[in-house]
């Protein structure tokens, strides 16, 4: 039945219509909970209003009338105020023309909220700076980002430029402060129905949730057209608002790359490497103190968010197209830790729902019938310091090819970086069927010469005993990374051979070896080698490697000695490997040092 409806506040848990109608200048006003419509919304009059407040949201079904009329529905969403800090939005609302259906959104259509549900419309400004009392948007940061893989082909919108449904923009923080939120009162014509956008192969598009409710990421990517269109990774951008610039190469930020399974249980997710623009549009890591990004994405995406999709079907004459329904769509609260909206990082989220179980450190927990663990690859060069973190699941679901839902494929990276390969494209994440046979490549690339580290955390339902190795290929040194990290010195170059993950060792690795009998330590102070012999083992030998396997030291000992000395003197600073043979035993003890000369 279709209902027309004066002014109504909903304190139930949630009502639903057939229709909705709202007339005669009057309003519904929903608190924290959410309205289900079958069909259509027709908020009539121009005075006529729909007011969702404290996370209330707008549902609706299979109904194809299409919402209508010239009234509003005003819902909030709150993003960074810091004035340095991009958010990626999606408008809930378009245009009110009084027509049937969808129409496109203008940035303009923000209110500035004044009260409960009063508000007066944002002003714009052409400085770099807007503010946040009253609402000014700085609209020279308003852009879309439409089948696209280079920066410069961004589009400007504006405050009145069109957008169309379903499609994400860009737009800056409106206040001076480093930290804090500004409330936005998006208020138009509820979008609804099927909404489409384009995408094309290899290329991306900022696309976002186009709906007043909180939408399903796991519908969304595993609905069937997508799964023909779009790769299955969602990317959503972080920024660090401590630099206070806008000077393009001066941004930190980066994409947290996110997808989840078809059942909505397995969350897989990298945060964000941060990085800077140089002045010619090319990305290089940032200075120290460099790192991740610190937010995770929720299964359940937020009224209003923005993220980044590339297609892989389709070409830019004739592309592809990614869709939202209204299936898509659910209640789902930010408060309650079941979805999250991307702002800046000085920003805290929560990392828990009803559904997924998380970690205290906010990172999922997978069921018993799957393993996980997590890689940081760790860069240091003479200008940057930054984690790339690399993700791998096991299950017996997962083949040798590519699993939608399962796996992480970027569409950025660096000079110098860490990465999975399949088919020719880049992962941040793969998935294999758990076998101790298994051998899984990590590609480098180095740019200059540094430091280089491998860590492993969050390990999931693995045996203790299971050792976890990085195998160096060049050295063939396996290193159990459940007991210790792998540094070396490495040089410029494209190492798409040199590091696999083993769960087997065919040598010992250097956490293995007796060292119950021999203390190896280096002292920098005195530029030498101490190898303690408290046993008096036949030591016939000490031997130094660099990273590259080159012997760099090798001296003979005929006699049995408590304690033997090296000097490291004439080697350059770095990490070296030292092996100490004895008369029964050719690898009696081995062990990283660092060198500082």
């Amino acid at each position: 039945m279709k209902r027309s409806l004066y002014s109504l506040l909903l304190l139930c848990s949630y009502i639903s219509f057939a229709q909705l109608s709202v007339q005669n200048d009057a309003y519904i006003f929903v608190k924290n909970q959410y309205v289900y419509v079958t069909d259509d919304v027709n908020i009539d009059d121009v005075d006529s209003k729909i007011y969702l407040r404290d996370e209330a949201q707008l549902l609706q079904g299979d109904g194809t009338t299409g919402n209508s009329g010239s009234g509003q529905l005003s819902v909030y969403q709150t993003g960074t105020v810091n004035q340095w800090s991009y958010n990626y939005w999606c408008s809930p609302v378009g245009n009110n023309s009084g027509a049937f259906g969808n129409e496109d959104a203008r940035v303009n259509l923000i209110d500035d909220a004044t009260g409960l549900i009063s508000s007066t419309e944002a002003l714009f400004t052409s400085s770099y700076d807007g503010s946040s009392s009253p609402l000014t948007i700085a609209q020279r940061w308003l852009w879309t980002y439409q089948t696209s893989d280079q920066y410069l082909d961004w589009v400007f919108v504006g405050a009145t430029g069109n957008i169309k449904p379903g499609l994400g923009f860009t737009m800056k923080g409106n206040g001076t402060g480093l930290t804090g939120s500004q409330v936005y009162d998006f208020r138009g014509k509820p979008n609804n129905g099927t909404i489409t956008n384009d995408v094309a192969n290899g290329l991306n598009t900022l696309v976002g949730n186009p709906y007043p409710s909180a939408m399903d990421s796991a519908a969304f990517i595993h609905d069937p057209a997508n799964q023909a269109s779009i790769n299955g990774t969602l990317q959503y951008w972080e920024q660090d608002g401590n630099v206070p610039s806008h000077v393009l190469q001066d941004y930190i930020g980066g994409y947290s790359l996110f997808t989840i399974d078809e059942f909505g249980g397995i969350i897989t997710n990298t945060p964000a490497v941060f990085f800077t623009y140089d002045e010619q549009d090319n990305i290089n890591p940032l200075p120290p103190p460099g790192g991740s990004g610190t937010k995770q994405a929720l299964r359940y995406i937020p009224i209003g968010q923005g993220f980044i999709v590339e297609g892989i079907a389709g070409t830019p004459g004739s592309p592809a197209t990614v869709y939202t329904r209204n299936s898509h769509r659910a209640f789902a609260k930010e408060s309650d830790g079941e979805s999250y909206f991307f702002r800046n990082s000085n920003d805290n989220g929560t990392a828990e729902n009803t559904g997924i179980q998380y970690q205290t450190n906010g990172l999922s927990i997978i069921p018993e019938d799957y393993k996980r663990f997590r890689i940081n690859v760790d860069f240091n060069d003479d200008e940057s310091q930054y984690t790339r973190q690399l993700i791998l699941n096991f299950h017996d679901s997962a083949t040798a090819g590519f699993d939608y839902g399962l796996e992480l494929i970027r569409s950025e990276s660096y000079d110098s970086d860490a990465y999975f390969s399949l088919d020719e494209k880049v992962y941040s994440g793969q998935a294999f069927p758990f076998e101790e046979s298994l051998v899984i490549p990590i590609s480098i690339a180095i740019e200059q010469q540094q430091p280089l580290r491998f860590r492993i955390f969050d390990i999931q339902n693995f045996e203790d005993s299971q050792g976890i190795y990085i195998h160096d290929n060049d050295t063939n040194t396996y290193i159990n990374l459940r007991h210790l990290d792998y540094e070396l010195n490495i040089e410029p170059g494209n190492y798409t051979d040199r590091f696999t993950i083993v769960f087997t060792s065919q040598t010992l690795s250097v956490d293995e070896f007796d060292t119950t009998t021999l203390t190896l330590n280096q002292n920098n102070t005195l530029h030498q080698l101490s190898v303690q012999n408290p046993k008096g083992l036949d030591i016939k030998s000490i031997e130094v490697y660099d990273v590259t396997g080159k012997r760099m030291i090798q001296v003979q000992f005929d006699a049995i000695e408590d304690e033997y000395n090296v000097s490291t003197l004439r080697l350059s600073d770095g990490v070296y490997v030292v092996n100490v043979s004895s008369d029964t035993n050719p690898t009696a003890k081995s062990q990283k040092v660092i060198v500082k000369n």
